[in-house]
């Protein structure tokens, strides 16, 4: 059953309209692959979701209520994470300290200290590393420490902006590794990715854009598609 819906979503930048039209649904535990060129409109879709961008038109839906436009601080509350491009940790703060910004709306320390257990159950090395400065770390353990600080609230739905963007191949699997490990204890992710192929592989759904529209849909079976192959995959890769 679709926890999320979006209806006919329209938005942009001022007059830049980008998003034209859009409607896909998601249900618990999915994982939604947003892929397609620069510009296609995919973290605007995520933007738009989490209320960072506004809907000129159309509606969004999660959980039975209507959230179009509904502030950030609000949709954490509800139930929705967000994970920006660019592993945005506070550099000067230790990991442990990043953590618990992400949990700033929990009452009580108590609270605060049992979803940092769980947090370093699935994350043993921000465990190991929890006093440490974030700017100490490397790109992919920043990339775990953001995703991590979107988990302390125990979202229903996770929103990641290029989770793999300048990763080393073998971190670029562990985070995907990671996401997959998410989707199973019940979280439902909408993933904008450039890595299409690693992408495709972990999604149960994917949507191709192309000028603010869905070009095309599907799911696993994409790898297969010869377009999806010249334009996305590279020839022989």
């Amino acid at each position: 059953m679709a926890f999320l819906q979006l209806k006919n979503i329209e938005s942009g930048y001022g007059p830049l309209k980008v998003v034209k039209g859009i409607s896909f649904s998601v249900a618990q535990r999915d994982i939604l692959a947003l892929v397609g060129p620069n510009g296609a409109g995919k973290s605007t879709v995520l933007k738009t979701i989490f209320g960072l961008v506004k809907a000129t038109r159309g509606s969004v839906i999660f959980d039975g209520r209507d959230i179009t436009n509904n502030a950030p601080d609000a949709l954490v509350t509800q139930g929705i994470g967000f994970v920006p491009q660019g592993r945005r940790v506070f550099a000067e703060m230790s990991v442990e300290e990043n953590l618990e910004m992400g949990g700033f709306l929990l009452s009580g320390r108590a609270e605060i200290k049992k979803r940092l257990a769980g947090v370093y159950r699935m994350f043993p090395i921000l465990k190991e590393k929890r006093k440490q400065r974030a700017m100490l770390l490397s790109g992919g353990q920043q990339q775990m420490l953001s995703i991590a600080r979107a988990l302390m609230m125990k979202p229903k739905l996770l929103l990641l902006d290029e989770p793999s963007l300048g990763l080393a191949p073998k971190m670029v699997q562990e985070i995907f590794a990671l996401l997959v490990e998410i989707s199973r204890q019940g979280t439902a992710l909408i993933v904008v990715e450039q890595n299409a192929r690693q992408a495709l592989k972990i999604c149960t759904a994917c949507l191709v854009l192309e000028q603010g529209k869905v070009a095309l849909s599907g799911g696993r079976e994409l790898l297969k598609d010869k377009r999806i192959q010249q334009v996305y995959l590279g020839h022989g890769r």
